[in-house]
């Protein structure tokens, strides 16, 4: 991670990764941490994330609920494992006692309060079941056929022009499409 995104999470109150892994959290190979991602900072090692996972802005795990503190004196705690080649969509919330499964995709807003098997698409709050990844990806596919698509050059990184951005207004004005 550069040390400018660094400053920016610390400024903005967020615990930065480096802190996370020293206290335990483990991540597997090309994890992609958006902005505004919470991992439970007081319990971060009993989260464990696989390969190939990237976390949307504003996604929270929680590892610890503090819900029953002021009655019982305790809290409960539990694991969250998060398998290999997994998305979680913006502003989702894992709770704790939670397994994702492999090739799961989490659609945005979804709270997960339950282990969701491998293989599937889920969306809502609390998170159901849509379809397997295999169908939506396979549906994806179809409408790409159909759909405007734009390379790098048309992302903010890729510094997209004052014509590009136009461009992709219009084309988008009833439909989406698919940038790299």
């Amino acid at each position: 991670m550069n040390i400018l995104k660094e400053i920016k999470r610390i400024y903005r109150g967020e615990v930065p990764l480096s802190v996370l892994l020293k206290r335990g959290l483990t991540i597997g190979e090309n994890f992609s941490m958006q902005s505004s991602v919470t991992i439970d900072p007081c319990h971060c090692w009993l989260v464990k994330i696989g390969d190939n996972v990237t976390l949307a802005p504003h996604v929270q795990i929680l590892a610890h609920d503090a819900s029953t503190k002021r009655w019982l004196g305790y809290s409960k705690i539990g694991r969250v494992i998060i398998g290999n080649n997994v998305f979680v969509g913006a502003g989702t919330i894992i709770f704790p006692s939670v397994s994702i499964g492999n090739n799961v995709i989490i659609g945005a807003g979804g709270v997960i309060t339950h282990d969701l098997p491998d293989n599937g698409v889920y969306v809502g709050a609390p998170a159901k079941f849509l379809c397997s990844t295999d169908k939506y990806i396979e549906k994806e596919k179809e409408c790409m056929k159909v759909s405007v698509c734009y390379d790098e050059s048309y992302t903010l990184y890729g510094g997209a022009s004052s014509e590009k951005k136009n461009k992709m207004i219009q084309d988008l004005e009833n439909h989406s499409g698919f940038i790299r």
